[in-house]
């Protein structure tokens, strides 16, 4: 959908790089919460806080991209300025 987004909205270029580093991030914090998970079975209390941890920091890049989307993409969306099916 960002190749799309892109050809049709130049503009919002710099709009969708900072999405696409948001989806690096999540993608990063979900390996380390599998290895982490994975490890849980040897050592119970450590991982599970770790698990946490690492949960928490995904919440808020999530709530923090959704919002930015929301805000930035939405709107072009709505407006049918774009991607056209």
């Amino acid at each position: 959908m960002f190749s799309q987004l892109l050809r049709e909205r130049p503009d919002l270029a710099a709009t969708v790089a900072n999405l696409v580093e948001d989806h690096g991030m999540i993608a990063s914090i979900l390996s380390r919460v599998r290895e982490l998970a994975d490890g849980a079975a040897q050592s119970r209390a450590p991982a599970l806080e770790a698990i946490r941890r690492e949960l928490d920091g995904l919440a808020a890049i999530m709530e923090s991209h959704f919002g930015y989307e929301e805000r930035t993409i939405s709107q072009a969306l709505d407006d049918g300025d774009v991607i056209r099916s």
